[in-house]
């Protein structure tokens, strides 16, 4: 399998891996203007984070609707979710520079606990 040809990945490889390059594209879209635009009027802030958004799209609606192909609603859902606190973790520690929070290993417990019950009739 050749790693560049999207196609001949699994399905759940293609959705996952198609959502975890557009949340990165979204984290940067919502939160690196706190950081890199602070001084800048908030419109322009809205205008350059939606350009980001947009490759954040271009790749999260072909995500869904590959990953729709074999999952439920429900389950394209959390794993979003999961992918999210696994990009956005990383991203406030070393990007904004935050402090790591014992509350991001409850919340990602918690996410351990929601991916049981979407997936559990799956098993």
């Amino acid at each position: 399998m050749n790693p560049s040809n999207l196609s001949q990945w699994p399905v759940i490889g293609q959705t996952v891996g198609l959502l975890v390059l557009s949340n990165v594209f979204m984290t940067f879209a919502w939160y690196a203007h706190l950081k890199n635009l602070n001084d800048r009027p908030w419109w322009i802030a809205a205008l350059i984070s939606w350009g980001i958004a947009l490759f954040e799209y271009l790749l999260q609606v072909p995500a869904n609707r590959i990953g729709y192909t074999v999952l439920s609603l429900g389950q394209l859902k959390i794993i979003q979710e999961v992918i999210t606190l696994s990009i956005f973790v990383p991203f406030a520690v070393f990007y904004m520079k935050e402090p790591f929070k014992l509350d991001y290993v409850w919340a990602a417990l918690c996410m351990v606990g929601a991916v049981y019950f979407m997936f559990r009739s799956s098993l």
